[in-house]
């Protein structure tokens, strides 16, 4: 297995990558949530990395990068996401979003069909039923008081290296998107994860979401994997 962390353009890409076989299962694309990295996919990415290609992603404004002057709503850098994809030369993938991250996965997948083998949305945000700031904030107080301190520490680090400028940039986006609507556009299976005791997204609003689906869609509890989260961040 090499492994390698290159830049490509705005992002930065940590790859586990194994010869290519015709018999290789789809590689997994991780996709970090609003104001996070992939520091806290790393266990998860190593999981993975036992069976096949994996790519964790670093968004522009997010982990090591400096923030963008112009702004990236979903359809943007959904777009930015397939270039860096193509550029690397990465065959149809398990699509993993997390969070926000779950709304620039469903994007990407719906401009680029021929990218995603499969989508995976982990804790899906927002809520139809609760999409304002003020609830979706009360949600992830809730969370951060049930989450491990180790958790904990990684989300409040990155939260710092985001800057709250650029974090409150990109919740108006998350906030506009419809995710719902969105996924109806999709033509690959798609798995909806949600943790146990996730406040942010609920067991209602993501059996809406799963029902929004025209193509495969399942709602499942997850289950823990090293490092996984409450939130739901476990396959």
């Amino acid at each position: 297995m090499r492994r390698s962390v290159v830049a490509v353009g705005r992002f930065r890409v940590y790859s586990s990558v194994a010869p290519r076989s015709d018999d290789a299962p789809p590689p997994v694309v991780l996709i970090h949530g609003i104001g996070m990295s992939h520091r806290y996919f790393v266990r998860l990415h190593r999981e993975f990395a036992r069976t096949r290609d994996v790519h964790s992603i670093d968004l522009p404004g997010f982990g090591r990068f400096g923030r963008p002057r112009e702004p990236f709503d979903q359809e943007r850098m959904a777009g930015a996401l397939a270039d860096v994809l193509d550029r690397l030369d990465v065959p149809p993938a398990v699509l993993v979003g997390h969070s926000m991250g779950a709304q620039w996965v469903v994007e990407l997948a719906r401009q680029r069909p021929d990218l995603a083998a499969s989508v995976v949305l982990i804790g899906p945000v927002a809520d139809d039923e609760h999409r304002t700031i003020r609830a979706q904030s009360l949600a992830l107080v809730l969370d951060t008081l049930g989450e491990p301190p180790v958790v904990n520490a990684i989300v409040f680090a990155d939260y710092i290296r985001c800057g709250m400028p650029w974090y409150l940039t990109q919740l108006r986006h998350m906030m506009a998107y419809p995710i719902e609507d969105r996924v109806a556009d999709l033509v690959v299976p798609v798995l909806i994860v949600r943790g146990g005791s996730d406040p942010v997204a609920g067991l209602e609003w993501c059996r809406r979401l799963s029902d929004r689906g025209v193509a495969p869609c399942f709602c499942r509890r997850g289950a823990r994997t090293p490092g996984s989260a409450r939130q739901g961040a476990s396959l």
